[in-house]
């Protein structure tokens, strides 16, 4: 849905949230839950209605379901259905190529990763069908992962084969963009533990390797200069900017993206989410033991008085050893304040002795948001089927719903 009309900014949430890794899956969450969903959030949209009144959908295909989508009459199908329920497709979450419930995750979220062809190719096959789906006029998103797992690249061929596969990919969307006139931008986004993590090593990736050695990739490749090589990369891959992640490294939202801004990387998508958060006491550890779930990865962060950062790849990790220094060695229980990747409901202030970094969306992110650095939100809490009962406000719709209203109350205007 358009919340924003100049500049514009599309307001979706991520259909992750729902279990389903093939399209006829995917294609029942929409009729079932999506269209439940708009009905709570978007009272009174009808088939004619004009776009500023159509609900903007969030989609989430894995690589057998861009498979099946793929096909000219599944893609015919979904086009007729949104446009007889006030739906439009603006944005792809194609980070998770394969399972993402119902089953250990993981690690495994990040496979394949940019070293691969496989990656490269489920995401121009995912661009192909954007294309498809877009509406005339608005510019599509695709989020992706941040190049791999930190420690799977050990080697500067690592390094420039990421780089060789992003370019072949922004060369696709570049053609499209000239036989179509549809703009999709591919978003890299940063998560702990992963190759890129922080703004700063984003930043020193797309200004140091990425755009540097694709510019001549490119310019190769289609026959212009590096100049112009450089501004067609520079449109069609960026950053997702995931509030969840940003916040979980201590960072301040704000200057985070008035870094990108400052460093010319484009904001593809900005996903509106929450972590957990708590002191480091034994009250706290408790609390997260419940959350220490076998499905997803929950990286940890901690700060300490003199604000160094402690990291551990997941949360039982985190809570063994954290647990032993709290129990043998407190006069080492130096850290402060934990972070755990675990996205929470953006209404949900307080559980327990924990809280949540939506304290961290402030009144100057959201004065930093409307000055137009992306035309693309979506609010993404996947872990809906992990969450304890309590954090939940009644069904998915309704807990989607309720993140909503607490986002709109924001008036990201």
């Amino acid at each position: 849905m358009i919340i924003r009309e100049q500049p514009p900014l599309h307001l979706t949430y991520c259909l992750n949230i729902h279990r389903g890794e093939t399209w006829g899956e995917n294609f029942a969450a929409i009729r079932e839950k999506a269209v439940a969903v708009r009905d709570r959030v978007a009272q009174g949209v009808s088939p004619s209605a004009a776009l500023g009144q159509q609900f903007g959908l969030g989609l989430r295909l894995s690589n057998e379901a861009a498979r099946t989508l793929n096909s000219s009459q599944a893609l015919r199908e979904a086009r007729e259905f949104f446009e007889a329920n006030g739906l439009y497709a603006f944005t792809i979450n194609g980070f998770p190529y394969g399972q993402f419930h119902a089953g250990r995750v993981k690690e495994h979220v990040y496979q394949p990763d940019w070293r691969t062809a496989a990656r490269r190719d489920y995401t121009i096959a995912l661009a192909h069908i954007l294309a498809e789906l877009l509406p005339e006029g608005v510019d599509g998103s695709i989020s992706t992962v941040p190049c791999s797992f930190k420690t799977w690249i050990q080697t500067q061929a690592d390094v420039d084969t990421m780089v060789g596969h992003l370019v072949d990919c922004a060369k696709v969307l570049h053609k499209i963009h000239e036989h179509s006139g549809k703009e999709i931008h591919l978003g890299l986004e940063p998560e702990p533990s992963c190759y890129l993590e922080t703004t700063e090593e984003t930043v020193r990736f797309f200004n140091g390797t990425l755009f540097p050695a694709g510019r001549l990739l490119l310019g190769e490749a289609l026959g212009c200069s590096a100049e112009e090589a450089e501004k067609i990369l520079r449109r069609h891959v960026g950053v997702c900017f995931d509030t969840c992640h940003v916040a979980i490294q201590f960072e301040d939202l704000a200057e985070s993206l008035r870094r990108y801004e400052a460093a010319g990387i484009r904001i593809s998508k900005i996903q509106v989410s929450a972590a957990l958060r708590g002191p480091c006491n034994s009250a706290s550890l408790e609390a997260l033991a419940p959350f220490a779930e076998p499905v997803y990865f929950h990286q940890v962060k901690g700060r300490d008085r003199s604000g160094a950062i402690s990291s551990w790849d997941d949360l039982p990790e985190a809570l063994r050893e954290l647990s032993e220094v709290l129990r043998n060695r407190p006069a080492r229980a130096e850290i402060e304040e934990l972070r755990v990747h675990f996205h929470v409901p953006l209404f949900v202030e307080e559980y327990g002795a924990l809280s949540s970094t939506g304290s961290a969306l402030t009144p100057e992110f959201f004065a930093q948001l409307r000055k137009g650095q992306t035309s693309h939100l979506e609010i993404e809490t996947y872990t809906f089927d992990v969450l304890p009962d309590g954090m939940r406000a009644g069904d998915v719709a309704q807990s989607i719903a309720k993140e909503y209203a607490w986002l709109l109350g924001k008036q990201p205007k």
